[in-house]
């Protein structure tokens, strides 16, 4: 027989098999114990997750000779025919090559014939969210009234794209994502009834690169097994399959970094891509990695907390170097970074300018030697007021004494109040495509979008209620807030909010949110960067339009009260 694959081989073929999901299991398994089986169900969630194998395990449960059972028995003639598929009641359809009306209409006409063998004829389609509207449509009124003796499963991993109608007339059940000691735990088991040695620390990284898929799990897997020499999976062969980062080349990065030598750190990224490494990946282990260094120092007994690394010799040499506080910013300044390489072409550059600015970050040795240092700034402090009280005798006026020492500290602490990054590439990029119709159109709006968004999402419209668009390009919308802390939290509901507000204007606007102390300086730079003819067309504000008028913002919030007090249809908008 010709060699299966492990995902297939070891596909689950009862309840108790299926990972990392005994919420809908268990369900399941009740309903048919009390005789309670719908006959529509809706599985959804991410690839992998066992929801065509949770499809077939339920149709062998209701159709088993011996049912009601908890578990299908896998002996009698309809398990069996249904596990080897050679039972014509089962119909899996793949709905991403069969989605058209006639495909539908189809099953409409044979959903009335009795099954042949079994006590229900079960249709399996995956994908469903594939099917044109047309077939929707067709399937409406089969999957509202079907015949006693038929059951649909419906399975998509994109829900949001199945029709209300469709929805309303299934059982929905969420897969979720597997965890990751669910699936080290199952492949372990298999390479053990296998008789294959491994590393621990290589299956837990191969449970890491799934990312809660267990078919992803074993498809990994099995490449590890083809891929080693001697039979044993070991964490160079994972390494090698998924394209990860060696840890010897990530203790060596770190070492760089903490020693503040930038030019070894760029070296040693530069070495990883000419190897074929990927700048995602290399920032997705390192984020793992330095996680790892922080639990393992943050309390003792942390062993089994670790996802990526393996506690060996030169682990504990570099981990010893590092502070919370180190391994704290670093791993922000890599998230930051993982969220800007969405908006780039360029990724290496953006990983280099990480690494530049973790390399600034101060080591244990420098913190220490601040430490040991304080007497010594203190007694500078010490000399520093003798001066001050000197220079005083001699005539020189206390304003001018106070104001660099007052002025100082403000500032330092105006610094440290700054939690939000502001996006200034992305700012510029949409004033260097802004136009007057784009901005208008999304004020135009405004008010009728907010009064819709505080009835769907009150915490959305609160987060919004102190804002102002600012400026806007064909793919991008300025929003200045009153109150830094909102930039940072609107990101919870941005990608809701996109949404919403593209019903109104007609088109999907990424959201990029700014201070409103910040957007006056922006904006002012941007123009003085531009000629008189550019900055006409590039950036209009209202300012220019309105240089012997009213304040725009003023003339912004008469409309809005308006259209809140008589309604956008009563509301008519004329530039004077």
């Amino acid at each position: 027989m010709a060699y299966q694959a492990l995902y297939r081989v070891w596909r689950p073929q009862q309840f108790t098999d299926v990972v990392g999901q005994s919420h809908i299991t268990r369900t399941l398994q009740n309903a048919i114990l009390q005789s309670k089986v719908a006959h529509a169900y809706l599985f959804t969630g991410p690839r992998g997750t066992g929801k065509t194998s949770a499809a077939k395990i339920f149709a062998k449960a209701i159709n088993c000779e011996h049912s009601p059972v908890e578990e299908p028995c896998g002996e009698c003639d309809a398990c069996r025919g249904i596990q080897e598929g050679s039972i014509s009641d089962i119909i899996e359809i793949d709905a991403a090559s069969n989605n058209g009306v006639d495909d539908i209409r189809e099953i409409r006409d044979k959903v009335k014939y009795a099954p042949s063998a079994l006590s229900y004829k079960v249709y399996i389609i995956d994908e469903v969210h594939m099917l044109s509207t047309g077939a929707f449509n067709a399937l409406l009124k089969t999957l509202e009234e079907p015949p006693e003796h038929v059951m649909f499963i419906l399975a998509t991993t994109e829900p949001h794209k199945i029709p209300l109608t469709i929805i309303s007339r299934c059982q929905r059940f969420d897969f979720k994502r597997i965890s990751q000691q669910a699936i080290v735990d199952r492949l372990k088991l298999i390479l053990d009834d296998s008789d294959i040695p491994y590393d621990d620390h290589a299956i837990v990284h191969v449970g890491l690169t799934a990312e809660g898929g267990m078919r992803d799990a074993l498809s990994i897997l099995d490449q590890a097994i083809a891929y080693s020499e001697d039979g044993h999976i070991h964490m160079d062969d994972v390494l090698a399959v998924t394209g990860s980062i060696a840890q010897e080349q990530l203790l060596a990065m770190i070492e760089s970094l903490i020693q503040q030598d930038g030019k070894q750190a760029l070296s040693l990224l530069d070495q990883m891509i000419q190897e074929g490494k990927d700048p995602s990946q290399f920032v997705f282990d390192f984020i793992n990695f330095l996680r790892d260094l922080l639990m393992y120092n943050s309390a003792d007994g942390m062993e089994e907390a670790l996802v990526r690394a393996i506690p060996n010799e030169q682990f504990h040499q570099v981990r010893q170097q590092l502070t919370g506080y180190w391994l704290e910013e670093a791993i922000s300044v890599l998230n930051q970074t993982q969220q800007d390489m969405k908006w780039t072409n360029s990724p290496k550059i953006l990983v280099e300018v990480a690494l530049l600015n973790i390399r600034e970050l101060p080591s244990e040795a420098e913190e220490q030697q601040g430490a040991a240092a304080s007497p010594e700034l203190l007694q500078q402090i010490a000399n520093l007021e003798k001066e001050l009280k000197t220079l005083k005798q001699q005539g020189v006026s206390q304003a001018n004494q106070s104001q660099a020492p007052q002025e100082a500290p403000k500032r330092q602490q105006t610094n440290r109040q700054k939690q939000y990054k502001v996006p200034y590439e992305k700012v510029r990029q949409t004033l260097s495509n802004a136009t007057k119709d784009d901005i208008q159109s999304v004020r135009h709006n405004w008010a009728t979008f907010m009064d819709q968004l505080k009835k769907t999402s009150p915490p959305a419209h609160a987060k919004l209620v102190n804002s102002e668009p600012k400026a806007a390009s064909p793919q991008s919308l300025i929003i200045a807030f009153e109150y830094e802390i909102h930039c940072k939290l609107i990101e919870e509901n941005q990608d809701m909010i996109e949404t919403a507000l593209s019903e109104y204007i007609g088109k999907r606007l990424t959201m990029i949110p700014i201070p409103k102390d910040d957007w006056q300086p922006i904006r002012e730079d941007f123009l003085s960067q531009q000629s008189d003819d550019e900055t006409e067309t590039v950036a209009p504000k209202e300012s220019t339009e309105n240089e012997e008028g009213s304040n725009p913002a003023e003339e912004d919030q008469v409309i809005t009260e308006a259209q809140q007090l008589f309604g956008d249809d009563f509301v008519e908008v004329k530039d004077s």
